[in-house]
């Protein structure tokens, strides 16, 4: 017989183990917000009960530890991130593995998120850097700590939008859902668990280091492309406006004979392009996995 919540939230952990820490972090918010929410109401509409006489019928209706966690895998089977890894196919030649990528969700969504990571990085990575500073100056201030406390808030807003856009895009599994705060317990109490969780901190850490890597992923895409069209659109570029291909100090015009080969090598460097990319969004998507992502041994404290 389950007497507490804490009691359920434990063997509804120790029931998930080994699944993926955002299906774990997930199920944890449901269970933990349905059972407090209910067990409050149910107290108050029925004086007299203890937590655990009121527990019982809750949990009858929410499933034991065990019905929700098969429950869960369940739905996590048949609910794949959209551009999630496909299961391994039989191997192919490297000349199709190459120009496969054209067809490859997963590389047009890890492209889509280099070219949004510029604008993201920038929103997202100046209000943490200007959050951090008004905290830290503000602190010496009354409004300090309720300021502090709500960029905070912010930050772990954030961290949940930028987990919806990896998984979309890259593909891997990320929190649906916030870290659950328990209702009816004082702003001091929420500040303290706030600012003593390390994922407010890893979140962060996270939101600062986007801004320069954002901007590295933007550029660094879109210098790629830009170089990729214009070798792909030289002979318009060429016999339309009669320009060089390379104008630095002195202009350079190839051989004409070159020209079709320069076209070839534009679409080649968009392939590579988006093999590139592919490759920097499964690093990124596990970097943000670590960072984003409570993991196993804080979940399982």
């Amino acid at each position: 017989m389950i007497k507490k919540i804490d009691e359920y939230l434990d063997k509804l952990k120790r029931e998930l183990r080994g699944s993926d820490p955002a299906l774990i972090q997930d199920a944890l918010f449901d269970a933990e917000e349905y059972l407090r929410t209910a067990l409050e109401d149910y107290i108050e509409n029925t004086p007299g009960l203890s937590e655990e006489e009121a527990l019982q019928p809750l949990v009858e209706r929410y499933g034991n530890p065990s019905e929700v966690a098969s429950a869960y895998r369940e739905i996590e089977s048949r609910v794949l991130p959209t551009l999630a890894s496909p299961k391994a196919q039989a191997s192919r030649p490297p000349w199709a593995k190459f120009f496969g990528v054209v067809s490859d969700r997963q590389a047009w969504g890890a492209f889509l998120y280099m070219l949004l990571s510029g604008l993201a990085g920038c929103i997202f990575g100046m209000w943490a850097l200007f959050g951090t500073a008004i905290s830290l100056f503000s602190l010496i201030l009354i409004i300090g700590l309720p300021f502090t406390g709500l960029f905070l808030l912010s930050i772990r807003g954030i961290a949940l939008v930028e987990g919806r856009i990896v998984e979309e895009l890259l593909g891997l599994r990320m929190p649906r859902k916030p870290l659950f705060v328990q209702k009816g317990i004082g702003w001091h109490e929420k500040f303290k668990v706030l600012i003593t969780e390390s994922h407010t901190w890893k979140a962060l850490a996270y939101v600062i280091l986007h801004f320069p890597i954002g901007l590295v992923y933007f550029f660094g895409t879109a210098i790629l492309v830009a170089l990729s069209l214009k070798c792909f659109l030289y002979p318009l570029w060429y016999w339309g406006l009669e320009r060089p291909l390379i104008d630095l100090k002195q202009p350079f015009y190839p051989p004409v004979w070159s020209i079709p080969l320069i076209t070839v090598a534009g679409i080649i460097i968009f392939l590579l392009i988006l093999h590139l990319a592919k490759s920097a969004g499964k690093i990124h998507g596990r970097f943000a996995k670590y960072m984003l992502v409570r993991k196993q041994n804080e979940l399982f404290k």
